[in-house]
């Protein structure tokens, strides 16, 4: 019998804006409109300045001894924010892992939300009502399980929502990434998966941790649209994001996106990069950084110019204090709300008796029991 071919696929990289800010005006444009109009550009371009400062700010911060470990998202603002501005604020759902901030703030999470978590304020974790954001994942691969479920619920309830959940290269390695690919292929959920390739694992690059490659073709097994896009390239996030979006909300199941960035900075402020990746790789993306490519795009067509940039800047300094005073201006929590935010009132006794002894054995609750009466007089 001859040999047939049952089965062959292909991996399409899309790319509009290129590192010297040139635009390819014909990819540029859908159904007749183009993909973001210049006051979008601006816009983003700002908000970009202002997510850079904080991020600068917080590692800071951490140096200084004013807040814990922290992970910059430095690099990787395009990615974020050109798949944030791609969904529905308040209809869509997002499920980042932990570098994700900037489309965290544009779907309604208070920026000093992000350095209350990172100073170890759980309140930091209490997503507004109203908000539609899960909160985020440290442990790596998780929440696209999760991502995955709230799709289902979408689709049970039919609702036209999508869920877009973020990860990095080094997550899909991970069983529950392959478990929440064949499950949103399977049942055709409305989610996103967005992977943020920025190379590294922690300190094990890319092509060490898998043999795929690229990350996008591991969704061809799952049966589902696949697409690697210039991650640092604003206008082709969001044009994949937002067809990946639509298609999900008109019922075409779920897509996988590979966004391919690189972290500027090290994996977190735990961590010292040098010591396993070479100076000339980094020179080599500081290059491709998406704040300066987004900000020759403005020059060329005189949208932006020094004086813009200058104002820009200051701005986004102000509001960072803003931030910063926020964060470390709240009020103590109380010992009380270890419990009062556990439980639906009232409180079972036995809770009730820990919240009133703040101990959690029986010795500890009743000091008289025999072998503490005298600890107990001599308190």
């Amino acid at each position: 019998m001859p040999i047939k071919t049952v089965y062959s696929a292909k991996i399409e990289h899309l790319q509009l804006l290129d590192e010297n800010g040139v635009l390819d005006e014909r990819l540029a444009v859908v159904g007749g409109k183009p993909v973001l109009t210049d006051e979008e550009v601006v816009h983003l371009y700002e908000f970009m300045i202002q997510c850079r400062t904080l991020d600068e700010t917080a590692f800071k911060l951490q140096r200084s001894g004013r807040m814990g470990t922290y992970p910059q998202n430095k690099g990787q603002e395009a990615a974020a924010i050109g798949s944030g501005f791609a969904a529905k604020k308040g209809q869509d759902f997002l499920v980042p892992c932990y570098r994700e901030n900037a489309a965290l703030f544009m779907h309604g999470l208070p920026m000093h939300y992000i350095l209350l978590h990172w100073m170890g304020d759980e309140r930091g974790n209490q997503i507004p009502e109203g908000v539609c954001m899960t909160p985020l994942s440290i442990p790596i691969g998780t929440q696209m399980l999760h991502a995955t479920g709230i799709a289902w619920a979408f689709k049970i309830r039919k609702e036209p929502r999508v869920a877009i959940t973020y990860f990095g290269d080094g997550a899909t390695s991970e069983g529950d990434f392959h478990e929440a690919m064949n499950f949103a292929g399977t049942f055709q959920a409305p989610v996103v998966f967005f992977c943020q390739n920025n190379h590294w694992a922690i300190s094990v690059p890319r092509e060490t941790q898998t043999a795929s490659e690229t990350i996008a073709q591991k969704a061809i097994a799952y049966g589902m649209p696949t697409v690697q896009v210039d991650g640092n390239d604003l206008f082709a996030v969001v044009k994949a994001t937002r067809d990946a979006i639509e298609r999900a909300r008109a019922g075409g199941g779920p897509s996988f996106i590979e966004a391919v960035t690189y972290r500027l900075a090290d994996h977190t402020t735990a961590d010292d990069a040098r010591r396993y990746r070479e100076s000339a790789e980094l020179e080599m993306w500081v290059g491709r950084d998406p704040l300066i490519r987004l900000r020759k795009y403005l020059e060329k067509k005189d949208l932006w110019n020094e004086k813009l940039q200058a104002a820009a800047e200051e701005k986004a300094r102000a509001m960072t204090a803003e931030v910063i005073k926020a964060a470390e201006g709240i009020e103590k929590p109380a010992v009380d709300d270890i419990f009062n935010y556990t439980f639906a009132q009232p409180l079972p006794a036995e809770i009730e008796k820990q919240r009133q002894t703040l101990r959690t054995s029986s010795l500890g609750q009743d000091p008289q029991q025999a072998g503490l009466q005298g600890e107990a007089q001599h308190a």
